[in-house]
């Protein structure tokens, strides 16, 4: 894009290079190029410098295996078609070191997309369309091979009305920020935090389940989806699992 979001990540990192940015057209590569430069006369931190702009695409970035720490994207990949939106996701998931981050923002719809909008190329262009639901965008980064998922937003983003798309009910979209981590995915299947947790209200000080989760008695714990459940069938009269809250800054059971 116009390098915006290369400057906020080079706030952060701010050495030659820390930063690669990517797009496949020419001209916004020149665009960004330029961007930076005022951004550079006019923010005293900044140097040109620190963010390395190359031309690539999702599905072939332009770095190595197992080379960056962080992979970050906003509002592109619900434009891809399923299959393509997979490669995408195997190719963050190929550049990734061991322990990396795949950010990411996108709209996800509350039920699945009629075809009729599917196929109208003009919608997909405008995040409308390509929207996949929860369960199967999730599902698409699992199968990726990302072991760790967390939600850090999911808030109202659009409604497709039924006079202008041709629905029979409306459409809520939603937007969804996550963060997705490369490590392996357990036995027991990854590990989705949504903003649950598991409060033990049982005679005793606390509550150890034998599997690294410990409760203090009385006192929220923040808990992966996976965990939750499974506390839940244990203990159903003494543990609380809570709903989620589709808001999570880490620090969790796993």
């Amino acid at each position: 894009g116009g390098g915006l979001e290369a400057l906020q990540f080079a706030y952060f990192s701010r050495r030659a290079g820390a930063v690669i940015a990517v797009d496949p057209v020419a001209e916004m590569r020149q665009a960004a190029t330029r961007n930076l430069e005022i951004a550079a006369k006019e923010n005293p931190w900044f140097d040109p410098s620190f963010v390395d702009i190359r031309a690539g695409d999702a599905f072939n970035l332009p770095v190595d295996h197992a080379s960056v720490d962080v992979v970050a994207q906003n509002c592109l990949f619900n434009i891809f078609e399923p299959e393509d939106l997979t490669r995408a996701l195997q190719e963050a998931y190929r550049v990734l070191k061991s322990g990396g981050r795949l950010q990411m923002s996108d709209p996800i719809a509350t039920r699945p997309i009629p075809p009729h909008l599917q196929q109208d190329e003009r919608l997909r262009a405008m995040c409308l369309s390509g929207a996949l639901t929860y369960e199967e965008y999730i599902q698409r980064i699992i199968k990726a091979g990302f072991g760790q998922v967390e939600i850090r937003t999911r808030r109202p983003y659009r409604l497709l009305d039924c006079q202008t798309y041709n629905l029979s009910e409306p459409l809520l979209l939603e937007s969804l920020d996550s963060v997705s981590f490369k490590v392996p995915i357990p036995e027991d299947g990854a590990c989705i935090f949504t903003g649950k947790t598991a409060i033990y209200a049982g005679s005793e000080p606390f509550f150890d389940d034998g599997a690294g989760h410990i409760l203090q008695r009385g006192l929220p714990a923040a808990v992966c989806d996976k965990t939750a459940a499974k506390l839940a069938a244990y203990m159903p009269d003494e543990i609380i699992i809570t709903d989620s809250t589709w808001h999570y800054d880490g620090g969790g059971c796993c």
